[in-house]
């Protein structure tokens, strides 16, 4: 049984201002949980080594949902369950809401956070291990060594983004406020992340993500997640994606908007998505243009081959539930 080292202290801020300070003060060696769903596991795993682990679960002030005219915001700390369940999100927006529900189990769900599965760490078969496993193979750049046993050559970590609330969020345009002693700032979720596996985010080390601000979704906007994993519930995607685009009232597609992720260090926006008339042949070419733009690496124990093959068939599959169980097929 896997157990954790009483190496650390755990501190319990009941404002963001005490969080804030105690951040400030402790930087790399202070560790933030929230939920703690993924933390825990890889505590255990001595995958983390903080002097101080700073629990946000008092803070109530990053609880809120604000429906606002224009943005909507998600506080950090609104669960996983609530996004999965809340009425006001299965209807402005759908395609987090099908996410949040098919994060892990519902003990999970219950317990994790917004904020927490924005800011989850990567993943990979040659990291996510015991002590003991991975000192045998000679740890990795991820963690105490110096080779990548991925890419074998590379000197950047390619462990791979596990988040399925992220690539909804992007495909909506969401930003993140950061909030520090030194003030607040807001950023695209799309700068939030960066390409290193190692360290996947700009979170700096006195920064503490307090919201998700996300554009509200015009009436002809149309969204939809969809995630491929071994088993029906629990495990992590082997890959997922988020489509959201707009639909007139005469058929015609503008504005798509298409994530893949689980597939590298960050999720990956496919670019220049053609518009037009939604037919057969449209959701073709740009099923195609997602093929193209997935090259899968072997950091997920699953066939790349066949992941890169499931993901035409999941654009297909996330056309028709942005469309509904009502709307009719697609125009010849």
């Amino acid at each position: 049984m896997l157990r954790i080292a009483p190496t650390f202290t755990v501190a319990t801020p009941t404002t963001l201002a005490e969080a804030l300070a105690l951040k400030a003060t402790h930087g790399e060696k202070a560790a933030l949980v929230a939920g703690g769903t993924d933390f825990v596991p890889n505590l255990k795993h001595g995958l983390h080594a903080p002097e101080v682990v700073i629990s946000l679960g008092g803070l109530d002030e990053l609880r809120g949902l604000d429906f606002g005219a224009e943005t909507i915001a998600l506080g950090a700390l609104v669960g996983i369950h609530t996004l999965a369940t809340d009425a006001r999100i299965a209807s402005v927006l759908p395609s987090l809401a099908t996410a949040a529900g098919l994060i892990a189990g519902p003990q999970l769900r219950r317990m994790g956070t917004l904020g927490g599965n924005v800011c989850l760490d990567t993943r990979c078969v040659y990291i996510n291990q015991s002590e003991s496993w991975r000192s045998a193979l000679g740890y990795c750049l991820k963690k105490d060594g110096d080779t990548c046993h991925v890419t074998v050559t590379g000197k950047k970590c390619v462990a791979a983004a596990s988040n399925d609330t992220a690539p909804v969020l992007l495909s909506l345009g969401a930003c993140v406020e950061l909030a520090s002693p030194r003030g607040v700032r807001t950023l695209p979720l799309e700068q939030f992340y960066v390409h290193d596996g190692a360290r996947n985010t700009v979170l700096a080390a006195d920064e503490i993500l307090v919201r998700v601000l996300v554009p509200r979704p015009r009436e002809t906007r149309r969204m939809a997640f969809e995630k491929l994993r071994v088993r029906g519930a629990i495990d992590f995607p082997l890959l997922n994606l988020a489509l959201a685009f707009d639909l007139d009232a005469d058929g015609v597609l503008t504005a798509p908007e298409l994530v893949i992720s689980a597939i590298a260090a960050r999720p990956r926006r496919v670019r220049a998505l053609p518009e037009g008339l939604l037919t057969d042949a449209l959701v073709d070419r740009i099923a195609a243009l997602a093929f193209d733009a997935t090259r899968p690496l072997t950091n997920i124990n699953a066939d790349v081959e066949w992941r890169r093959d499931m993901v035409p068939v999941l654009v297909r599959r996330a056309f028709a539930a942005a469309r509904g169980p009502q709307s009719p097929p697609f125009a010849c």
